[in-house]
């Protein structure tokens, strides 16, 4: 089972940046479909966006245009660039790893965009 740890949360104002990482365990990240999904207070655990393992990509409408999901599997690392924040973004972010069957989820990081 793949281990995934993620970073880059943190206190933003609106309209501000972040790009958040998930480094990912083992030696076959590249064969994983990967996503990084959010959960808000008193809200479902939500899909933001994912990218397979040959690279193709998928958005929710909220954050389509604002939020660029990356993998590098070199470094084992699935990143989440996200512009243009705005309060509604605050949420703590989880990283996925699928593959094979079997999900995994990393720890979550906490993003909050307040001013």
């Amino acid at each position: 089972q793949v281990q995934l740890v993620e970073s880059g949360g943190g206190l933003v104002q609106p309209g501000g940046s972040l790009r958040l990482s998930c480094a990912a365990s083992g030696r076959i990240f590249s064969l994983y479909d990967m996503g990084w999904y959010r959960q808000a207070p008193g809200k479902q655990r939500e899909l933001v966006a994912a990218i397979t393992s040959g690279g193709s990509t998928n958005y929710a409408d909220s954050v389509k245009g604002r939020f660029t999901i990356s993998r590098d599997n070199a470094k084992n690392t699935v990143y989440l660039q996200m512009n243009s924040l705005s309060p509604e973004d605050t949420a703590v972010y989880y990283c996925n790893a699928y593959a094979f069957g079997k999900g995994s989820w990393g720890q979550g990081t906490q993003v909050i965009v307040s001013s």
